[in-house]
């Protein structure tokens, strides 16, 4: 039996741990270093103009600043070289920012041979692994891969580790209106919400559900309810009116009889007469008044 393969190894990997993609740092020699790490100038370090993501807590890179100020940097980051002295960022944002906050010259680098499809891939489906993503910036980043790197949904299934329908439910929510991407971002809604929301019909009910949900703190499971009413409403029958002379009919059998009464009748005129009685006497009664 062979052993099974890590799923970022078809992808991420298959890049990264090449040694023809690896010329790390130099021996005394001069010579590139295979698998070594190079502490690099971060000012000769540029940013990966592939960058997935564009928005990154504040909190959340101080608390990595502080870290790096007692820890130091202990994941290197991943950088492509692009000229003497002069590098371009693969992976590792976050701790690029952070470390320049936190005051470093030097950071730890892997440095890699890439071009400029590597790259895209490199970062996109870096970016997919981070816990701190949103569902939606996932979405865009499995969107960005399939669209510009021209990789299906299957190619995308293996190189991820992550089933077909997985990916797929994630695009769907690309589908949505702008105002439900908002709240998935700002984490008003989770994506089990949004899944539900993407079956209903049109666009007004969608963004009426997701008011409610916001506004009452609705479960996934209320949504899917609400959403499954939207879709496939029951059909009411429609209230037929009592002609007149049987309301009249009915108060003077009331009043006669000196107990309740409920005439039914459909669109034919055809219907009952229900007599209600409270014991067997009051029965007894009722039957004695009718004869």
């Amino acid at each position: 039996m062979k052993p099974k393969k890590k799923a970022l190894g078809r992808g991420l990997d298959a890049i990264l741990q090449s040694p023809e993609t690896d010329i790390t740092s130099q021996d005394i020699s001069g010579n590139y270093v295979v698998g070594a790490i190079a502490n690099l100038n971060i000012e000769s370090i540029d940013t990966n103009p592939f960058q997935p993501r564009n928005e990154f807590d504040d909190i959340a890179l101080e608390e990595l600043c502080e870290s790096i100020k007692s820890q130091g940097i202990i994941q290197p980051i991943t950088v492509r070289k692009m000229g003497y002295d002069k590098y371009q960022l693969i992976s590792g944002e976050r701790r690029l920012r952070a470390a320049k906050i936190a005051g470093l010259t030097e950071i730890p680098s892997y440095i890699r041979v890439a071009n400029d499809e590597q790259m895209l891939e490199l970062a996109l489906i870096e970016n997919t692994h981070r816990e701190d993503l949103n569902a939606i910036e996932i979405a865009i980043s499995y969107q960005r891969l399939i669209e510009e790197c021209n990789i299906t949904q299957e190619g995308l299934s293996e190189k991820v580790g992550k089933k077909r329908t997985t990916i797929s439910n994630y695009i769907r929510l690309l589908k949505l209106p702008a105002e439900v991407q908002l709240a998935i971002k700002e984490n008003q809604i989770s994506m089990g919400h949004a899944r539900a929301l993407i079956n209903l019909p049109d666009d007004v009910s969608k963004l009426k559900v997701l008011k409610k949900i916001i506004e009452n703190d609705l479960s996934v499971r209320q949504v899917e309810d609400i959403v499954r009413e939207i879709s496939n409403p029951k059909i009411k029958k429609a209230k037929i009116e009592m002609p007149e002379h049987f309301l009249l009919g009915k108060e003077k059998l009331i009043e006669h009889l000196g107990t309740k009464v409920d005439i039914k009748s459909n669109n034919k005129g055809a219907g009952s007469i229900v007599i209600s009685f409270d014991s067997d006497s009051d029965f007894e009664r009722i039957l004695k008044l009718i004869k």
